[in-house]
């Protein structure tokens, strides 16, 4: 089957059957697609090892073993984007360029740097790029040099996010990671001298062994790296992951709530005083650049658009959400069988994107809009600024220095302010 009758099948001119048997968008959900903020999200499920933390949607090599590999899945991807123009395309006004393009994992950078050119090039071929795009890519600082930065820059990459984790070797070890302490400011140092302007490094705190100087240590890292973007995360034991069966066994303690609130105030604290700011709970950027923030992900948080490609990948357009089967040589067969992935979908209901809306923007330096809550939410919000969680600025509702680590606790709050 043709790119152009998968396309149709997804626009519902003829009818599309999805991974499970019936997938359409409908007239509503395409109604104001290019209105809203529109970005493509690509999955590249393959990694070296598994990390012991991580829940992703990741393959090693041996896991696929000759099941799926990265050009079947390339060339399904081309398949899938191109169908995703198409079915964008259902309005006649054509499908929207992509203002953000964001390549993660798993990890991206195994592609090389001539497999995410191609990956940049089939999002060309399909959607094309708005002027002036942020195009990011996620890389393991292990399998990045100075002429991989050289030639995705060339290709057309903006962005580069690198995992860092940590700068002390046992705490990387309690992670399962596999890159050296210093190779992640190095690579971000070879990232600048390529000349992206904007380069992000991933820390994660209160891995069990972690000591306040390992933290210290990895953010005097950090800010030797000269980076203009940062994300930090409270370590999060995931289910089924050998991190989770270790602390069930006890060999390993969990992670300690009052020591978490601790490491975050303190890396605030440093990146404050580097000249950095938050913009969203557990990401800060370079206080007087507003591009240093990652556009991709403010769309999400903005509630826009977004398509979703490669095995598991999840999409967004007005108001439907859905996500692709998760295994790579079934994400291949399906689009070679002339469908879409889709494994899954929900038509989101007003409650859902109001509960949505309370969710994200609270976590954002923006602050929620008071116009979007009622009378007993208001309420709500009001008890949560008399106890010093957030205050009004405006017409939003920010969260204090105190209030963000609280912050599910002022969503839940908020959300339940009608039952009150």
């Amino acid at each position: 089957m043709s790119t152009t009758e998968i396309g149709e099948r997804a626009a519902g001119k003829v009818g599309v059957a999805d991974a499970e048997g019936g997938f359409v968008l409908s007239p509503e959900a395409l109604d104001g697609v290019g209105t809203r903020p529109f970005g493509v999200y690509i999955h590249v499920p393959f990694c070296a090892t598994r990390c012991g933390y991580c829940d992703f949607n990741t393959y090693t090599a041996g896991e696929l073993g000759s099941a799926a590999s990265p050009a079947s899945w390339l060339e399904g991807l081309r398949r899938e984007l191109a169908a995703g123009a198409e079915m964008l395309d259902a309005a006649g006004r054509g499908a929207p360029p992509a203002q953000t393009v964001f390549v993660g994992g798993g990890t991206p950078s195994l592609l090389g740097a001539d497999g995410l050119a191609d990956v940049l090039g089939a999002v060309r071929e399909s959607f094309g790029l708005a002027p002036g795009a942020e195009v990011t890519t996620e890389s393991n600082p292990e399998s990045t040099s100075p002429e991989f930065f050289d030639r995705i820059r060339a290709a057309g990459y903006t962005r580069v996010s690198l995992g860092m984790q940590s700068a002390a070797s046992h705490v990387l070890a309690v992670l399962d990671r596999t890159h050296t302490p210093g190779r992640p400011v190095a690579a971000a140092r070879e990232a600048r001298a390529a000349g992206f302007g904007h380069v992000n490094l991933d820390l994660i705190y209160g891995t069990p062994g972690e000591r306040d100087s390992d933290l210290e240590a990895s953010l005097d890292a950090v800010l030797d790296a000269g980076v203009d973007h940062v994300s930090a995360y409270a370590l999060i034991v995931e289910d089924g992951t050998a991190l989770a069966r270790r602390v069930r066994r006890g060999e390993l303690p969990a992670p300690d709530d009052d020591v978490l609130a601790a490491r975050y105030e303190r890396i605030d604290a440093r990146l404050r005083d580097a000249g950095m700011t938050w913009y969203e709970v557990s990401n800060w950027a370079a206080a007087e650049d507003p591009s240093a923030r990652c556009a991709h992900n403010l769309g999400y948080w903005d509630g826009g658009d977004w398509w979703g490609a490669g095995p598991g990948a999840h999409s967004h357009v007005g108001g439907t959400r859905w996500w692709n089967v998760k295994h790579p040589a079934r994400y291949a067969g399906v689009l070679a069988e002339g469908r879409l992935p889709v494994g899954g979908s929900e038509r989101l209901t007003t409650e859902d994107v109001h509960t949505e809306v309370v969710m994200l923007a609270v976590r954002l330096r923006t602050g929620l809009p008071l116009e979007v809550l009622d009378e007993g939410e208001r309420a709500a919000a009001d008890s949560v600024v008399a106890d010093g969680l957030a205050e009004v600025s405006g017409d939003h509702l920010i969260l204090t220095d105190r209030g963000r680590l609280l912050a599910d606790g002022v969503v839940r709050t908020i959300l339940l302010g009608a039952d009150r």
